[in-house]
Formats: C-alpha cells, structure tokens, sequence
C-alpha cells in the first residue's frame, strides 16, 4: 500500500528530502487511516453470529476492562494517544515511533510519559 501511494504521488516528494521520512509519513497516514476505517466499521457493522458466544467463555470481565481501556485512549489527545499506540501497543522503539510521527524523540517520549500517565489516571491506576 505505501510503496503504491508514494508511486501514485512521486510528484510530491521533494527533491533532496530525505525519502525515508517521507516513506513513513505515507505509512503513517495509512495507518492512521485503516485504524479509523476498522473503528467505524466495529461501530457499524456486526457479523451476524456476534451475538450467540455472549457470556459463554467467561471473558466478559476482560472485555469490560478493554472496553474501558478504549474509551480511555479515546479521551487523550491525539499526540498522546499516538505515542501510546506506537510504543505499548505496536512494540516500536522510541527512535523508530519518533521517526513514524516525525518529531524528536525527546518530544515523543514527553508524549508517552503524559499520555501514560493520563491513561493511568483515567483507569483509576495509582501510578
């Protein structure tokens, strides 16, 4: 998908930019793009046997946790949330995370700090 988009859109790169940065940044923005295309489709689509395993493995209580972990990602800002998703979530180093978003690393790690711990707090965690 990114190396179609970067042929598609060639014309934008420019020339003696780094074009690794610019790679990512198309990666990134797919990214972005496909996470918000799977939410509205959890929210809008349902298959049709989703209802006929409720309550039947016992992972109610993991769900309600998961449930409440969504919402709470939902509630930090975008920057937060992002550095949050990248480096808990996806495993990516903080030198990698900071080149997908394209900011030093000093300023996503002082993302992730305030965002972790914004999510602690909205959990009820003591931190």
């Amino acid at each position: 998908m990114t190396i179609e988009r970067a042929l598609a859109n060639r014309s934008k790169w420019a020339k003696g930019t780094r074009l690794d940065s610019w790679m990512y940044r198309i990666m990134r923005n797919i990214w972005i793009d496909e996470g918000r295309k799977q939410t509205r489709s959890r929210q809008t689509f349902v298959i049709e046997d989703a209802g006929s395993g409720v309550g039947g493995d016992g992972a109610q209580e993991a769900s309600v946790e998961l449930s409440n972990i969504d919402r709470a990602m939902q509630k930090l800002p975008e920057d937060q949330r992002e550095a949050v998703l990248l480096v808990m979530v996806e495993g990516y180093a903080y030198k990698e995370a900071a080149e997908i978003v394209g900011c030093p690393v000093g300023t996503l790690n002082s993302r992730l700090v305030r965002g972790r711990d914004a999510l602690m707090g909205l959990l009820g965690e003591v931190g």
